[in-house]
């Protein structure tokens, strides 16, 4: 099936069929990475925001 696929292709098809394996090989990618992520670095990650010790009062606005 994908030989008959692979011989008519011409022109713009081959930068679609390039894209498409771009596409895909990108979600395979970052499916892997988030299966392999371990759950404390998700728990570091995640409460960083609450952990500021101080709180950057530079770009309040003063009136």
């Amino acid at each position: 099936m994908f030989k008959q696929f692979t011989e008519n292709i011409s022109g713009n098809q081959a930068y679609l069929l390039f894209s498409l394996c771009i596409f895909l090989l990108f979600f395979i990618v970052v499916t892997i990475m988030l299966i392999r992520i371990r759950k404390p670095h998700i728990d570091h990650m995640s409460d960083m925001p609450l952990h500021d010790s101080q709180p950057d009062l530079s770009n309040s606005s003063k009136q």
